[in-house]
């Protein structure tokens, strides 16, 4: 049994390595990919570049290992049936269960080793990959400036426009431009039909070129009364063409290693998850309790216990205790005051959806990281038995199954991830919903593989159908 342990383990390790080294690469290239606009043309050293994807590398590790054992599971057990070996050992009285032990124990540790990753490794290159690509985006922040949103890494400006567009990017349609002065609270509005963005390489300037504008400000001082703010005096002008010079010495020479960004989901370890969900719970109770107080009062609900009409001579309806021009006044003052309640109320919803979204996503990240830890072990039970019934080796076909495969579990843990987001199931479901998936799917094909059964039987789901027909044309033959 030793020697068969042994060849198991080597038919399984020697695919498992080239595929999961093929996948990590794959995987490197795809994030290098997406990031490349921040990174191309910048003049950035190409030490910080190779740091950039060692953290890719890292981040991508957990993805590419359940993939390779998915991978090399299918194509070790498919090239062992293809070549009946695996027949020769079930002749020999050896189970599937006892002849993929060796694997499991594997399986067991890799997973082991995939916890580890994600717990430790994983949180560590997401937070020095996100600030490195923040540091390398604000190397020119002209370049770094996005459509359609508010603009707020350069100090002092935030600036939003529609599109922008030509040879080198550099013009910018429909724009939008605050500033906040440095110590004073002058309010500088600029909008813009056009733009262009000129930036001499070596400039301590991002200078912005505006045409058809206007410009507007106000000329607040920085201890102004209440009353004063109130009489504010403001210049307004219009433009042809109108220049912003943009200082942004301090931007250009960045520091990679600086963090900017420290709380996100995938940057925290278990304990801090645990820690920053459990931290947010109380507060978000105490605003529960707030607000529902707070609407008690408004609503005036503690004095609806009470008699509020202890003259019996009073009418029930309340209306008909008022005259018309007082029924009018009654009504439009309840109707404003239904109103008011109503707003607050979605006001309050809405904010309690957003308080309720950012505690389920540190629960959901919590449970979904322990879950594709397992993931290992999960596609390993699919993989397995998928590979004795398909008996085929190489890469093409395990290929593609362990594509599709994977996408699906990918696809299912995204659809938990967001829906546990919206509250529409726990986080705990939401977590582990690919695990819960697919583990049957797993069960369902070993016992098939056990029993040496096909993935599906159609002859088991034909044969009902044409035994009903046949019987029709008979009956119809005999009369």
């Amino acid at each position: 049994m030793r020697i068969l342990n042994k060849y198991i383990l080597k038919s399984f390790l020697t695919p498992f390595l080239a595929t999961f080294f093929i996948i990590l690469f794959v995987l490197i290239m795809q994030g290098l990919w997406l990031q490349f606009d921040k990174i191309a043309g910048k003049g950035i050293d190409i030490f910080i570049i190779l740091k950039f994807l060692g953290y890719m590398a890292l981040m991508v590790v957990p993805t590419a290992l359940p993939i390779a054992i998915l991978l090399s599971s299918i194509m070790a057990l498919g090239n062992l049936s293809e070549n009946y070996e695996f027949a020769a050992v079930k002749s020999a009285g050896i189970s599937l269960q006892r002849f993929i032990r060796p694997l499991v124990m594997l399986m067991l540790v890799l997973s082991f080793l995939n916890f580890l990753f994600l717990n430790y490794i994983f949180p560590y290159a997401s937070l020095k990959s996100k600030n490195l690509i923040y540091n390398m985006k604000m190397k020119e922040p002209g370049l770094a400036l996005v459509p359609g949103t508010f603009n707020t890494e350069i100090p002092g400006y935030s600036i939003k426009f529609d599109e922008k567009y030509g040879k080198d990017e550099n013009l910018l349609r429909n724009i939008l431009i605050y500033q906040i002065e440095p110590n004073r609270q002058n309010k500088v509005d600029i909008t813009a039909e056009k733009g262009k963005i000129v930036s001499e390489e070596g400039s301590r300037y991002l200078t912005l070129i505006l045409e058809n504008g206007h410009y507007y400000e106000d000329m607040l001082r920085s201890k102004a009364s209440i009353q004063d703010k109130k009489k504010v005096p403001f210049s307004k002008t219009n433009f042809d063409e109108y220049k912003v010079n943009i200082d942004i010495s301090t931007i250009g020479n960045f520091d990679p290693d600086e963090l900017k960004y420290k709380t996100g989901k995938e940057m925290l370890s278990l304990s801090q998850l645990n820690y920053y969900s459990d931290s947010l719970e109380t507060p978000y109770e105490q605003y529960i309790e707030n607000r529902a107080t707070r609407m008690l009062l408004s609503l005036r609900g503690r004095k609806l216990v009470k008699d509020t009409v202890p003259d019996s001579k009073m009418e029930p309806n309340i209306l008909d205790n008022f005259n018309d021009r007082d029924k009018e006044v009654v009504m439009n003052y309840a109707m404003t005051l239904i109103k008011g309640n109503l707003e607050n109320i979605e006001n309050y919803k809405s904010a309690i959806v957003v308080k309720q979204k950012i505690i389920n996503g540190y629960e959901t990240e919590y449970h979904k990281r322990i879950a594709f830890s397992l993931a290992c072990l999960v596609l390993f039970f699919i993989g397995t038995p998928l590979g004795s019934i398909i008996r085929k080796g190489g890469f093409g076909l395990p290929m593609i199954m362990a594509i599709v495969i994977f996408v699906i579990y990918f696809f299912i843990s995204i659809l938990g991830k967001n829906m546990a987001e919206s509250n529409t199931i726990s986080p705990l479901l939401g977590g582990w919903l690919a695990t819960f998936v697919l583990l049957p799917f797993g069960i369902l094909l070993m016992i098939r593989a056990t029993r040496d059964k096909g993935i599906f039987n159609v002859d088991a789901f034909l044969q009902p159908i044409t035994n009903f027909f046949t019987k029709i044309f008979k009956f119809k033959k005999s009369h």
